[in-house]
């Protein structure tokens, strides 16, 4: 069976694999488009230490779970988002107002809908975590 989304799949895999309790989890069929977003869940401390590894079947990824994800998931479809809208989908998304994070695609990069705020720049709607 093939993946449609492998964004899609990779989170409800990290979700799933935290509710289970478990500490560790590998993602299959990875890309630089998920080790983007799994360096932001890194840097606002949803996720621990990643590393990917190559083998002759495409790479995968190991995460390191530290328990501090209640939901994640990929937003489809990706909406486009301008500067001033943020509020719009964080009320959609997330639980409540400075609660969690939505990932964001700019043409800066990849980054936090707080930072894409600070910097008044939009960009399209990837993901979210709480």
């Amino acid at each position: 069976m093939a993946l449609n989304d492998t964004l899609a799949n990779a989170l409800s895999h990290l979700l799933n694999t935290e509710k289970a309790g478990k500490r560790d989890c590998v993602i299959q069929n990875s890309s630089k488009f998920m080790e983007d977003v799994l360096k932001i869940l890194k840097e606002t401390k949803y996720i621990g230490e990643f590393k990917v590894i190559e083998t002759n079947k495409g790479n995968h990824i190991e995460v390191n779970l530290i328990s501090a994800i209640n939901k994640c998931g990929a937003i489809k479809p990706r909406f486009p988002i301008k500067k001033d809208n943020y509020e719009k989908f964080e009320k959609r998304y997330l639980p409540a107002k400075g609660f969690g994070i939505l990932v964001v695609s700019t043409s800066k990069g990849m980054m936090t809908h707080v930072q894409a705020m600070e910097k008044g720049i939009g960009g399209k709607l990837i993901a979210y975590c709480y």
